[in-house]
């Protein structure tokens, strides 16, 4: 176990050293997310015109949600599905099949280096810009909930990429269905619109697809609260879900990589 934790802290730390030399380039994002909220704003000011609550959430809780949500988005960015595809489509995945460490764990810890990064790089700045500029109540209902459930959150949009990215060992160009799947996820993840404004019917079905525990439940259980298809949970529930969840993901994602590993050894390599 000490072995492998430091095996997994060395790519990460390289990871980190990697992208620091280009730092500038994830600078850039830094204007993505200040303009999107901004974009909210407008839009959610015109719309809670002669209303104090929509669905159960007032205007400044509505921008606390998207506030949140941006804040999550940095933290658990993640393109595992675009350079898995890379690699398998160059050719160059034959180098990791062939060594000792599974590449979904070797890609892990490349996340978890480039996302330490992103802490400093975009997670802080944002921060600060929401609550001095915007006036956004960023303050966690409960800190320790928040941090769990955010960490899951970080774990399962790594699983559901990587899942995508495995499609490469059955399909010759995914890239069109990456960018249709990846779309779909963002929508059913309430990262454009939170999940309780859809139907009910919509609703239900949304609560058992793994993509809510990206966005949509990290989010309420950073505000305090969560409900959604009726079904309303303390914090300790809705985090509880989510590791379920996340754990039901990471057996998919194993039998899937098993599946790929047999598959890519099956045509000669």
């Amino acid at each position: 176990m000490k072995r492998l934790t430091a095996v997994i802290s060395a790519i990460g730390f390289a990871t980190y050293k990697e992208w620091a030399a280009f730092r500038s380039h994830m600078a850039a994002s830094l204007l993505v997310g200040p303009v999107m909220f901004l974009v909210q704003v407008f839009i959610w000011k015109a719309v809670y015109q002669g209303h104090e609550t929509l669905n159960g959430l007032t205007y400044q809780q509505m921008l606390t949600y998207y506030g949140v949500a941006s804040l999550i988005h940095y933290i658990s960015f993640d393109f595992a599905d675009w350079n898995l595809q890379m690699l398998v489509r160059s050719g160059k995945f034959v180098t990791f099949a062939l060594r000792p460490l599974p590449h979904w764990l070797f890609a892990l810890a490349q996340k978890i280096g480039h996302r330490s990064l992103a802490l400093w790089v975009e997670v802080l700045p944002v921060l600060l810009l929401f609550i001095f500029v915007f006036g956004v109540n960023l303050q966690p209902a409960a800190p320790g909930w928040a941090v769990l459930s955010i960490t899951f959150s970080f774990l399962m949009n790594f699983m559901v990429n990587y899942c995508v990215g495995l499609t490469a060992f059955w399909l010759i160009r995914a890239e069109g269905i990456r960018r249709v799947f990846l779309l779909l996820k963002d929508i059913c993840a309430g990262v454009f619109i939170p999940l309780s404004f859809f139907p009910d019917a919509m609703q239900k079905v949304l609560f058992f697809l793994p993509f809510q525990f990206i966005t949509y439940l990290p989010t309420r259980v950073y505000g305090g609260e969560y409900e959604l298809a009726g079904t309303h949970l303390s914090l300790g529930q809705a985090v509880g879900l989510q590791a379920v969840a996340v754990a039901v993901t990471a057996l998919t994602m194993t039998v899937l990589y098993n599946a790929a590993m047999r598959r890519f050894t099956g045509v000669g390599v």
